[in-house]
């Protein structure tokens, strides 16, 4: 019987030789087997701009919390995990908080479903209940910096600057659209060394020649990635030619690219950082007793709020959220579509983008790609405008006729609801059991759990939901386990506190 204890397959993970320039930082993680061979690879951060001096310790301590977001996804499968760097007692707090709620994550998400990257027979385990699920012991030292001393912090941020973390999704584009309106946008885009760059190489072209304010760090991270996957004894050799619509382990992947945004909210005094989350990513499970978030811990408002305590820890008064909390995704495509069509035509949702003619276009086979398909096509659009042919979203709906997506149940009922009624699809057995109608979708909904109002800034509340309300079919409220109209007026924005003002 495999447990859990015999992943911790490797002996140290060690993040040492911090190397600070003004527009780089990078750091070596090397890994100790229980054989004795040691192998190492470097992790960087490149910007276009000067950001960091080795001179002041705040810079230096900012790059030690960016270098070492990645190692969080490795806690099950080491004994030992050293963080060589200048850390202070809130940074050790916030490392060791998200490597446990990560571990929790990738063993509940990774290692006890069924994933075709394990090998047999690590692809057997069973649940079982811990007090603690992180396996490494963590150490935390400080070889390099002895000569700098960290003093508290109490930055002064403009609310009207918004850095938004960037891609070639609908959410971070009408995330875009919105502010552009309303305040003064950042767009933040990380270029990933991977293939992963491509759905945001359109969309980063565009804002190039419309947004002065765009900025392209460059991390090497999805290289990291797939190098310790190399390093794992139970993944299987062959896991590149494995298609898949997850990560073999990692879960820990939206923090590394926050965090190389953060040195340009410091160095612009930003005071809002947006990511582009709705309303279904906020998501409780319990396996065998075993609460998680259904592996999307970094798209939940808890991740907001867990960034903002940090932020506010270490006296940066900047606020992480996401406008579309209170939209479906179907919602969200109707507003980018309808509002913003000269971003929407940038869009690629897929993964699995590749290049034709200098423009990148999506795959138009995986489940992220009928998905869109379907959405644009109820909404009275025409899904070539974000990349698609005519053969692949004919057999995109003909995919959806078969092939379940992945929403939250309303979501999901609601869409093939439509999908039918405007026979865009075939009526048989499938469709006729996941097709339901929930007016509520195309509504701003609000509730306790994945949408509430105190986790949004007093100061964007009025013109964000002006925006929104225009497009949405009303307001609702869940009270009781029932859903409540609302109207959208000065008292209802008014009545709950944003949780982080200061008295």
């Amino acid at each position: 019987m495999i447990t859990l204890n015999l992943f911790k397959v490797l002996r140290k993970l060690t993040i040492k030789r911090i190397h600070i320039e003004p527009r780089k930082v990078k750091a070596t993680y090397s890994v100790e087997k229980y054989s004795g061979q040691t192998t190492s690879f470097e992790l960087i951060y490149s910007y276009d701009h000067p950001y960091f001096s080795k001179k002041n310790p705040a810079d230096v301590n900012l790059a030690s919390m960016m270098l070492a977001q990645v190692a969080l996804n490795y806690g099950l499968f080491f004994e030992t995990i050293e963080f060589d760097g200048l850390y202070e007692k809130t940074d050790m707090q916030f490392l060791k908080a998200m490597m446990e709620n990560t571990s929790r994550e990738i063993l509940t998400n990774k290692l006890l479903i069924k994933n075709e990257f394990l090998k047999a027979p690590f692809n057997t385990l069973q649940p079982e209940k811990r007090d603690q699920y992180t396996q490494a012991k963590l150490l935390f030292t400080n070889t390099q910096f002895n000569n700098l001393k960290l003093s508290p912090e109490k930055s002064k941020t403009d609310h009207n600057k918004y850095a938004i973390l960037s891609s070639g999704g609908k959410d971070s584009l009408l995330t875009y659209g919105i502010i552009k309106e309303i305040g003064e946008p950042y767009p933040v885009f990380i270029n990933e060394a991977g293939r992963h760059w491509f759905s945001a190489v359109n969309s980063h072209r565009y804002y190039k020649t419309i947004e002065p304010n765009t900025t392209k760090p460059w991390c090497n991270s999805d290289r990291l990635f797939n190098w310790m996957l190399k390093q794992l004894p139970f993944i299987k050799e062959n896991y590149t030619s494995i298609r898949a619509d997850i990560y073999p382990i990692r879960l820990w992947t939206v923090a590394v690219f926050l965090f190389g945004a953060i040195p340009i909210a410091n160095k612009k005094s930003i005071g809002n950082i947006l990511i582009g989350d709705e309303y279904d990513t906020t998501v409780k499970g319990n396996l065998n007793e075993i609460l998680h978030y259904n592996g999307l811990y970094d798209q939940s408002k808890y991740f907001d709020n867990a960034m903002t305590r940090y932020f506010r820890s270490k006296g940066w008064n900047i606020y992480q959220y996401s406008l579309l909390r209170s939209l479906s995704e179907l919602l969200i495509m109707k507003i980018l579509i309808k509002r913003y069509p000269e971003l929407q035509e940038h869009q690629v949702s897929c993964h699995a983008a590749h290049e034709l003619e200098g423009r990148m276009y999506p795959c138009g086979k995986c489940e992220k790609c009928r998905r869109i398909i379907g959405m644009v096509k109820v909404l009275g659009e025409n899904p070539q405008k974000c990349g698609y042919n005519q053969n692949q979203i004919a057999d995109g709906l003909q995919a959806l006729a078969t092939k379940s997506i992945k929403q939250i149940g309303s979501d999901a009922a609601h869409l093939y609801y439509l999908l039918l009624e405007k026979n865009l699809i075939e009526h048989n057995a499938f469709t006729a059991k996941a097709s339901k109608a929930h007016p509520e979708i195309m509504k701003l909904r609000f509730d306790q759990e994945r949408s509430n109002l105190e986790d949004i800034p007093s100061h964007i509340r009025e013109p964000l939901f002006a925006i929104l309300s225009e497009y949405a079919n009303g307001a609702v409220k869940r009270i009781n386990n029932r859903w409540v109209e609302q109207r959208i007026d000065d008292n209802f924005l008014n009545e709950v506190k944003y949780k982080f003002d200061e008295e």
